[in-house]
């Protein structure tokens, strides 16, 4: 028998959404790029247009696709290359972010930065903020946050975002920069093609269960104790693998020629091996809410870690080493304080999703 869904009050659904809107630029610079360039702290306003609803706009276009994680994974990927191929245009700069030198350049596209950027991405702009919130508004994991008007109105405001970021960062950093058109067609024709799949081909064709969603299954999920620590390594060691050192970075990150193809690899086989353990873990009958914090937790701590490393590794200077050191161990402690808190309102197995697509279409 259907158990019945009672739709929630259009408040809690307001309060997921700004939830959201604010954690993806927390998540996503806040606690990485900030510990190495204070000054992001001051341009927060600017960056929750492009990262806040841009990755509410990925959330709301899944959830009403019926889609899981592997669609959201999809759509963030979309998302990375509309932030950093048209908003900022670092796919092809020579000049922002020196990405040119952080490693490999195939006919102008910078594939080191891409790894980097769509690994980083992915999981800390776009899957760790809709974790949390999913954990915070559990009775709306698979529903909407907005009505259609909402919907285009976080439409408008992510390209806002992008505009916002081009007139910005990409005008300041490198000024009279244009990506090529040749590149920027064949960008748009790519996004098309992922968008399609995450939305009209996976979902339904794929479990819901995901890299963060519980499953039935006969395997054992490790202590939670276990989970942050091996999501910070993983983390620290990606991160460490790919990002080069300094403000602005050089790279690459472990040197020239054929180390910069071992790097590369190496990163995208961790990135790859923990997601597969992930998976599996997850796909136990005993993983919980907890061990979802605690992986969250242990990925975010480790990402600032990395950026108080790379801080440590080139010190900028005294003063800024010093402020970098103390605002990174900061964001840890209260990274950790924050989840500590998150994890003492959760208890037993993760929960499991009762509704149905015809629930989550956003037609109520």
């Amino acid at each position: 028998m259907e158990r019945s869904v009672v739709a929630p009050a259009p408040r809690r659904r307001g309060k997921a959404a700004w939830t959201l809107l604010l954690l993806a630029p927390v998540c996503g610079e806040l606690t990485f790029s900030a510990v190495g360039m204070p000054i992001m702290w001051l341009v927060f306003p600017v960056l929750i247009p492009m990262y806040g609803a841009g990755v509410l706009l990925v959330r709301e276009l899944v959830v009403r696709a019926g889609g899981g994680w592997p669609s959201v994974i999809v759509m963030g990927l979309v998302y990375e290359l509309a932030e950093d191929g048209f908003g900022l245009q670092a796919l092809t700069s020579t000049t922002m972010y020196n990405a040119d030198e952080w490693g490999l350049r195939i006919l102008g596209f910078n594939a080191t930065y891409w790894e980097t950027q769509a690994g980083y991405h992915i999981v800390f702009s776009v899957m760790i903020p809709i974790v949390i919130t999913d954990l915070l508004f559990p009775e709306l994991k698979r529903r909407t946050y907005l009505r259609r008007r909402g919907l285009v109105g976080i439409s408008l405001t992510a390209l806002a975002g992008l505009a916002l970021a081009r007139v910005t960062f990409s005008a300041t950093e490198d000024p009279g920069y244009r990506a090529p058109i040749g590149f920027s067609i064949g960008l748009v024709i790519v996004m098309v093609i992922l968008s399609f799949v995450a939305l009209r081909v996976l979902p339904g064709r794929l479990p819901r269960s995901g890299p963060l969603t519980p499953a039935s299954g006969t395997h054992r999920t490790p202590a939670v104790i276990v989970v942050g620590p091996v999501a910070g390594v993983a983390t620290l060691v990606f991160l460490c693998l790919l990002f080069p050192r300094g403000n602005p970075p050089e790279g690459p990150a472990l040197g020239d020629g054929a180390l910069v193809y071992l790097s590369m690899t190496a990163a995208a086989t961790v990135a790859v091996a923990v997601s597969i353990l992930i998976h599996r873990w997850s796909r136990s009958s005993d993983w919980t809410d907890r061990h979802q914090i605690w992986l969250v937790g242990g990925a975010l701590i480790g990402h600032t870690a990395a950026m108080v490393l790379m801080v440590l590794i080139d010190p900028p200077g005294t003063l800024t080493t010093i402020a970098a050191v103390t605002t990174g161990t900061l964001v840890i402690i209260v990274t950790a304080a924050l989840l500590t808190r998150l994890s003492g309102r959760v208890r037993g197995p993760a929960r499991h999703d009762v509704t149905t697509p015809a629930t989550i279409s956003g037609h109520e």
